[in-house]
């Protein structure tokens, strides 16, 4: 099964996304990308998935339109409010997928308060994407 999970800077929610499903099941051939990738992967997403035993500390923001010539099982966006825009994705797809969550990069406060808002949006991510894995790959 290949997906892709989409958001527009490709630097916390679809990278956490990523390395969840990677850990489900490490016969899935999973990518993640943005419309507006950032420069690097956020150090705060780095180290809450760490807590998790996941290690995406290698991973790189990419563009989507390096996918667009694939043809994916799932197409997953992962923007959560109504600000953002959701990328559209214009490539071969089986099915594409809504699952919304807030971003962390915009979390405000002392260091601790932002990283209870990473670790929070990371274990949402968990939940649904387990839910995700188990519904849509289990026969």
């Amino acid at each position: 099964m290949k997906i892709l999970v989409l958001c527009t800077g490709n630097s916390c929610r679809s990278q956490m996304a990523e390395g969840f499903l990677k850990s489900f099941d490490p016969k899935l051939e999973v990518f993640s990308a943005g419309t507006e990738p950032a420069s690097q992967v956020n150090p705060n997403a780095i180290k809450v998935m760490r807590e998790r035993g996941i290690d995406i500390s290698q991973n790189h923001p990419k563009n989507v339109d390096e996918f667009l010539s694939d043809t994916w099982d799932f197409v997953i966006t992962v923007c959560g409010r109504a600000s953002e825009s959701c990328p559209a994705f214009m490539g071969k797809v089986k099915s594409r997928l809504h699952i919304g969550f807030d971003d962390p990069a915009e979390a405000t406060g002392t260091e601790e308060e932002i990283l209870d808002e990473f670790k929070r949006v990371r274990d949402e991510i968990k939940v649904a994407f387990l839910n995700f894995y188990v519904s849509h790959t289990k026969k």
